[in-house]
Formats: C-alpha cells, sequence, structure tokens
C-alpha cells in the first residue's frame, strides 16, 4: 500500500540487510575464487559513494565509467554509482579504441574505475579522453602504464579507506537515470542508452517470476557482463 519510488537503492538496502551472508563469488584465474558477502558488498558501497562524493567530487547525475571484469568491486560500482543519483557509464571492454574514445567524450565521463589488467587497454586512449580527469584502479595490474598521464590516478582500496560504512542515501525519482551504455558503432557512431531505476527494478522483479527464470535466493547465478 506504500507509495515508494522503485530504485537501485532499495535493492542494494534490502540485499544488504536481508540477504547479508550471501556469497559475491569472484574467480580470478589464480588459486581460490574471492568471496564477499552481500553485508560486506552494500558496506563497501556506501564506502564508495562517499568517496566519488567527497574526494573526487561527483555531484548530480554525473556519469562515472567503469571498465571492469565481472568481480565485487563491479557489484559495489553498479549501486553506489546509481544509488548517490549519479549515473553508472559501464565500458564494454570488447570495443575497438576509436569508439571507447567517442563513447567516453560523447557522455563526458570525468571519472574511469577500472581493474589494473585492463590498463593496458585505457592507458593508450588517455591523451584523446578530455573529459576524463580521474583514473580510480582496482586489483593488480601495471601502474607504470600511467605514468606521465594527465589525470589524477587513484588506488580503489585507499579511496575507500576509512569512509563510513553508512550513507545517507538521496531519495530519487525512480525516473531518472540510473545506468547508460552504448551500442557498438555497427551503423555510424555509437548511441547511448540510458536505463531508468524504474526499469531496472522492475527488471529485477520480472527475471524472479516462476515463468521467467524462477531465482530465489537458493540459486547461485552466473552473471556475465557486457
Amino acid at each position: 500500500m506504500q507509495d515508494v519510488p522503485l530504485t537501485v537503492t532499495r535493492i542494494l538496502v534490502h540485499g544488504a540487510r536481508i540477504h547479508g551472508e550471501s556469497q559475491i563469488t569472484t574467480w580470478t584465474g589464480e588459486g581460490e575464487p574471492h568471496r564477499r558477502s552481500f553485508r560486506e558488498a552494500g558496506e563497501r558501497a556506501n564506502q564508495l559513494a562517499h568517496a566519488l562524493r567527497d574526494d573526487l567530487g561527483v555531484t548530480g547525475d554525473e556519469r562515472v565509467a567503469t571498465l571492469m571484469w565481472n568481480n565485487a568491486e563491479h557489484v559495489e560500482a553498479y549501486y553506489a554509482i546509481p544509488s548517490m543519483g549519479a549515473v553508472l557509464h559501464t565500458l564494454n571492454l570488447r570495443l575497438p579504441a576509436e569508439q571507447l574514445v567517442f563513447i567516453v567524450k560523447h557522455a563526458a565521463d570525468r571519472v574511469v574505475i577500472v581493474n589494473g589488467s585492463l590498463l593496458p587497454l585505457l592507458a593508450p586512449l588517455l591523451p584523446h579522453l578530455s573529459t576524463v580527469e580521474h583514473v580510480v584502479v582496482s586489483g593488480p595490474g601495471d601502474r607504470s602504464l600511467l605514468e606521465g598521464a594527465s589525470v589524477r590516478v587513484h588506488e580503489y582500496e585507499e579511496l575507500l579507506a576509512g569512509k563510513p560504512t553508512a550513507y545517507d542515501w538521496p531519495e530519487l525519482d525512480e525516473r531518472q537515470a540510473a545506468a547508460m551504455c552504448y551500442t557498438s558503432g555497427t551503423t555510424g557512431d555509437p548511441k547511448g542508452v540510458v536505463y531508468s531505476h524504474r526499469s531496472i527494478y522492475l527488471h529485477s522483479m520480472q527475471v524472479n517470476m516462476a515463468q521467467s527464470m524462477g531465482l530465489t535466493d537458493q540459486d547461485t547465478t552466473l552473471v556475465v557482463v557486457p
């Protein structure tokens, strides 16, 4: 009976509170998989939002780009960025370099969160990414590739360290943008597609329905993006 906006924030808060012991499992290709609980991921999403706002100055519906693999840190960004009112902009790491340059400039991305192993892809593009001011690096990778770059380089874990594990999430309009991605440029330049909080919330409900995927908290899913 309660009329509340359907936002990504509500999924985040519900997941961390009700399913806090559920696990996000990341296989790195080496040794044992890395495991992080929903509760811990929720707290780290709160810390990431503080870092983006307080340290990197992300405000309003600014786009924050991610160039990342399927891992726990990417999940944290998936929740933190839309929940704070900004727009998650996932970059497709399989697109040609010239298309990535066009996309980042067209979206006016000022912050890029990148996995260290993808720095060989990002670093050569930076001289052409005039809007980018901050690069946040997560996980192992050769940071020397960023030496001499005109951007400020931050370590993901250092940004989160010491930040509050709670965040006063704003009450957002469910129809405002939560995420965006671009098509591949098969016909002209890539085109941006924007997803509202409402559409993501309703899609999340739909995949749980019995006649769709019928997912429950007893299931383990393998999520692949992009």
